[in-house]
């Protein structure tokens, strides 16, 4: 915990180094100070598919899911900072957007098994 998300149109693949852009979202969560950069887990998915207004051809989304606590300043911090870190990263994007989301810390559930 937190999770980072990342979906983006598989075209990124030719703009940028997709290990470049996860350590960007990374970089911008320990940047933030609301979270331990050693929680923090990213994960990322190509669509090849996709539809925007206004003909925009490639795209990044980054869903932050955190347990809840930080203010809506906080967060929106976070989301300053990923956007970005990500624009510089990926100056050729059409569209960069960033969802922070607070996860119910009743309902989530995690197992982790550790290596031996």
């Amino acid at each position: 915990m937190p999770h980072f998300v990342i979906e983006y149109s598989r075209g990124l693949e030719k703009m940028a180094d997709l290990n470049a852009v996860m350590n960007s979202a990374h970089d911008a969560g320990a940047e933030s100070g609301i979270m331990n950069p050693d929680d923090i887990k990213v994960r990322a998915t190509a669509y090849d598919s996709f539809r925007f207004a206004g003909n925009i051809e490639s795209f990044i989304h980054v869903t932050v899911s955190l347990l809840e606590g930080r203010t809506d300043q906080q967060k929106e911090h976070l989301s300053v900072l990923l956007r970005e870190q990500l624009a510089r990263c990926c100056p050729e994007i059409g569209s960069i957007s960033i969802d922070v989301r607070d996860m119910n810390p009743i309902a989530y559930k995690k197992r982790l098994l550790r290596p031996r």
